[in-house]
């Protein structure tokens, strides 16, 4: 009987201890915590929610996305992304060339500019493409998406 009266103390001490733990009682860390999702507003657990607004576009220029594929049509795709703007090409031969080519094309903006393309351009065997050659590319890539653009604008 003694042995019970002396846990009795121990036992109410352990008690408040868990009691204060619970969901009445705020602590600095929780505070803090909750402060800090408030002022940015996202959670771990936002990656697993559909909270992107469905109305919002994809943020890529569909005149470039277009021109880039129609461009370089005489490439091999094999990757595409229209969610990134990333398109990898594999190895071809422009029509009337004799050097293959891959290209890597990266739409990083919706707006129709030229810092919205980025080309990347490799020779075959790994080998360096001349700056005259990709900016050549570039610009008919900036030239038809604008030919694009004329076009939908009568419409």
């Amino acid at each position: 009987m003694k042995r019970q009266i002396r846990r009795i103390p121990a036992l109410v001490i352990l008690a408040a201890f868990v009691a204060s733990c619970g969901p009445g009682a705020e602590s600095p860390v929780a505070t803090n915590r909750e402060r800090r999702e408030a002022q940015e507003g996202t959670t771990i657990w936002d990656v697993f929610g559909n909270n992107g607004n469905p109305d919002q576009a994809v943020a890529v220029n569909r005149y470039l996305w277009n021109a880039s594929l129609e461009v370089l049509n005489f490439l091999p795709i094999q990757s595409i992304d229209p969610f990134t703007g990333v398109i990898v090409t594999g190895y071809g031969t422009p029509p009337g060339g004799g050097r293959a080519y891959r290209a890597t094309v990266n739409i990083s903006d919706p707006a129709l500019d030229a810092r919205s393309l980025r080309l990347s351009l490799q020779g075959a065997g790994g080998s360096a493409v001349a700056p005259d050659t990709v900016r050549a590319i570039e610009d008919a890539i900036l030239t038809r998406a604008r030919q694009l653009r004329v076009r939908d604008s009568r419409y």
